[in-house]
């Protein structure tokens, strides 16, 4: 058994290594966006697939969804929306910005879990299990969901971004 303490740190370390690396999943979300443009993330693949853009919105939007969660707020939708309008572009700077709201969301996330009040772990998020909203588990459960969420999507995007290099 894990002492509270090393729980956090175990947490904050599946967070950094899901976001940036050394993960036993494959790509971190930050090695699948390496050599990601604007116009790569902007570029529908599929019909019915989310582009690169939307993905990365995504991750940054619902990693900051649980921030705030871990800050007290009571659940919701992320406050940037859980996709981004599809039919707003994504120019080079914007997608810079993006890149960096990810990473910077994250960055707070693994402070914010290894500042938290151990007490909270195990402690339910939300009334009820609602699986849109993640919520229904503990605050543990959420961290370590939003890890498998991360993987989940960095997958997603790792094969968008072979498909368009793959694209003459």
């Amino acid at each position: 058994m894990t002492s509270t303490s090393d729980q956090r740190v175990f947490l904050a370390d599946q967070v950094r290594r899901v976001h940036a690396g050394h993960a036993w999943h494959g790509p971190s979300v930050r090695e699948a966006l390496d050599g990601v443009t604007a116009a790569m993330a902007a570029t529908k693949v599929l019909p019915s697939a989310h582009t690169i853009h939307a993905l990365t919105h995504h991750i940054a939007a619902w990693a900051d969804e649980v921030l705030h969660r871990l800050g007290g707020r009571a659940p919701g939708e992320p406050d940037a929306g859980d996709f981004p309008d599809p039919a707003v572009a994504i120019d080079e700077l914007g997608w810079t910005r993006l890149l960096a709201h990810v990473d910077a969301v994250h960055a707070k996330l693994i402070e914010a879990v290894l500042a938290m009040d151990p007490a909270l772990l195990p402690r339910r998020v939300g009334d009820e299990e609602v699986p849109a909203l993640g919520t229904g588990h503990s605050f543990e459960g959420m961290i370590s969901g939003l890890v498998q969420h991360d993987a989940y999507h960095a997958g997603q995007i790792l094969i968008l971004k072979r498909a368009l290099l793959a694209t003459p």
